[in-house]
């Protein structure tokens, strides 16, 4: 006969009961929110555009050539004070495109120190389209509590710039500088065998030098001058000032606080960068008075470029055309299968690119590529995505962002047309191979590797066995192979001899300017330039169609999880040194070599990737 269980054990059985169901409940009703919030977002209606408001770009964090369509960061921002970390490059520039023939928009405000990273190239779109939006009689003012370098881009297009007293404009030029890894490879006993075809292919030189070879910094030097040449030429006609004016700044700046105590703003206004030194407060009162208040918020009447592109698409819903130009973004490292945010997968890639092909109403496709490259299968996945749509009779034109180099470049080689800004980083054609092996790290903890195989190369391929001569020869056969598929796949996209291709690659970087002097590039040009191309070439009429950015299908649950617990992982090599004599004092750099070796982890490593974005200034 079972004995009736006590009061307390009854007490704590009905306890655990609630406990389970309020979790259960806590779950299910936090879910219901979170489709209820999807649902309401997806029906919000857009706001309306009244008269006399002034329009604000104020960029956030990375300005991006594409946002994907994250609905679970979305979703956490609801409930946090959270500013977004990117900002669509191709809606901003839509959004002052559109307000420059809309009557109800006499004034645009820029605020660009929320901005914390961008390529000059996307700074000079946005220019691009301010200096319309100026052209149409429509003045343009830029406010800054402060501007580094690139902020400034964007704030020296206005017509006025507002500085805070307690504010600077910090310029200091362009730079490319990294780490270099070889002494603490050779303290850790890492062998990294290198395989590769082109002297300036310095992308490897990290793990074989403590220093920039002397091939590098020549290149290095002469496209880094060419951004800097372009950049100081454009602020000085955007400012009526003279090309060389933000070295005159940069190199008068000690003489500059002297004169002026320490006061960098007073410096920066002495300098004419910028027009007014004053508080936020009295440039809203001076807008205030030209579009009146919003006294909900105690500022001038305005509308973001979020909301007013949102309003005027809502406007144009109904007259939306049916055929379309179909934009697949190559955004970040190229790497095998589907990758994840911030890099291009190549079966993600070349999936929107067949379904592109397959689509009747997409009558062309511009691809746009912003990124460095990476593994040589996915990159030739791509291309050949790229040949099927045009092996269907359907155009491709390539608008080069600020980087396009290497397997960015493989991706683009074969487009109708490749269009580039005289900033872009290009070229870097030349490949590379890569495998690093750990035999002697390990036999230092007491790990050792034997066995036996049934020929020379069972067994061969490992981390913890040094590679032989034979394996060594065979990959330096298949990375000069790929070389020269390299090459003579630009020679034939391009319609430039092999030999002359050859010349010019070699890994050598190039900027766009001078690629398109080189024939690497057709024509020199925004994204609304490669549009109009590609227009041209399917013969579309303009207004007969419309733009539609194909982005990979996301998993929102694994979207959502991802953002709120964090889902990341990193090479950390701090656990192994742990276990070596004095591998405490190697932590640093080995966290910055974990953080350079998890970018190459093609299973066949052959790589086309270029490690040459310069430091723009700033965060």
């Amino acid at each position: 006969m079972k004995e009736p269980r006590s009061l307390i054990v009854r007490l704590f059985s009905w306890i655990w009961t609630l406990i389970v169901f309020c979790w259960r409940a806590l779950v299910v009703i936090t879910l219901v929110v979170i489709g209820v919030s999807l649902w309401a977002g997806s029906k919000n209606t857009a706001p309306t555009i009244e008269d006399n408001l002034a329009l604000t770009v104020i960029p956030f964090g990375e300005l991006s050539d594409q946002v994907v369509d994250d609905r679970g960061r979305h979703f956490l921002r609801q409930f946090s004070d959270a500013k977004p970390t990117q900002t669509s490059l191709r809606e901003v520039v839509e959004a002052i495109d559109a307000a420059t023939t809309d009557p109800r928009i006499p004034y645009l405000v820029v605020k660009p120190d929320e901005m914390e990273g961008a390529g000059l190239p996307q700074l000079e779109e946005i220019a691009v389209a301010l200096r319309k939006f100026k052209a149409a009689g429509k003045p343009v003012y830029a406010y800054g509590d402060s501007f580094d370098q690139k902020q400034y881009y964007l704030a020296a297009q206005a017509d006025e710039i507002s500085l805070d007293p307690f504010g600077s404009v910090l310029l200091e030029g362009f730079s490319v500088y990294t780490n270099y890894f070889k002494d603490a490879l050779d303290k850790l006993g890492v062998e990294v065998n290198i395989f590769r075809v082109g002297e300036f292919k310095s992308a490897v030189e990290p793990y074989e030098r403590n220093d920039m070879s002397p091939e590098a910094r020549t290149a290095n030097q002469a496209w880094l001058g060419d951004l800097w040449k372009e950049y100081g030429k454009n602020v000085g006609e955007a400012r009526k000032l003279t090309p060389d004016a933000a070295d005159r700044y940069i190199t008068g700046l000690s003489a500059g606080l002297e004169k002026h105590r320490g006061d960098i703003a007073a410096y920066a206004l002495d300098a004419k960068l910028v027009t007014r030194v004053e508080t936020q407060a009295e440039f809203r009162k001076r807008m205030i008075e030209k579009v009146g208040e919003d006294s909900d918020h105690g500022s001038f009447r305005q509308i973001d470029t979020g909301s007013y592109l949102a309003a005027v698409k809502a406007e144009k819903a109904a007259q939306l055309a049916s055929k379309q130009i179909a934009v697949v973004v190559v955004q970040g490292e190229i790497v095998d299968g589907e990758g994840d945010e911030g890099t291009a997968g190549g079966d993600t890639v070349s999936e929107l690119l067949e379904k592109a092909r397959r689509d009747d109403k997409v009558k062309a496709v511009l691809l746009r590529v912003n990124s460095p490259g990476g593994s040589v299968f996915a990159s030739e996945k791509i291309r050949r995505g790229v040949l099927a749509l045009q092996a269907d009779g359907k155009p491709v034109v390539a608008s080069m962002s600020t980087l396009a180099a290497s397997g960015g470049y493989w991706v683009s080689m074969d487009a109708n047309k490749i269009f580039a800004e005289p900033t872009t980083i290009t070229g870097s054609i030349g490949i590379f191979g890569m495998i690093p092996t750990f035999a002697e790290p390990l036999n230092k903890i007491g790990v050792h590797t034997d066995g036996v195989g049934t020929t020379p190369l069972a067994g061969a391929l490992r981390i913890d066995r040094p590679l032989g001569a034979e394996i060594k020869t065979l990959f330096q056969l298949q990375i000069e192979k790929g070389y020269r598929n390299f090459i003579e796949g630009v020679a034939k996209g391009r319609k430039i001899p092999v030999e002359q291709v050859n010349s010019i690659a070699r890994g050598r970087v190039w900027s766009g300017k001078a690629a398109k002097e080189l024939g690497l590039v057709d024509e020199l040009g925004s994204f609304g330039d490669a549009e109009a191309a590609l227009a041209t070439i399917a013969q579309l009429e303009p207004g007969s169609y419309r733009i539609n950015e194909l982005q990979p299908d996301r998993d929102f649950f694994k979207q959502f999880v991802g953002d709120l617990f964090g889902s990341r992982s990193r090479i950390d090599l701090s656990q192994l040194l742990a276990a070596l004599p004095g591998g405490k004092a190697l932590a640093a750099p080995a966290d910055a070599l974990g953080d350079a070796v998890k970018r190459l982890d093609d299973p066949k490593r052959i790589y086309a990737i270029c490690f040459c974005t310069p430091s723009l200034g700033g965060r």
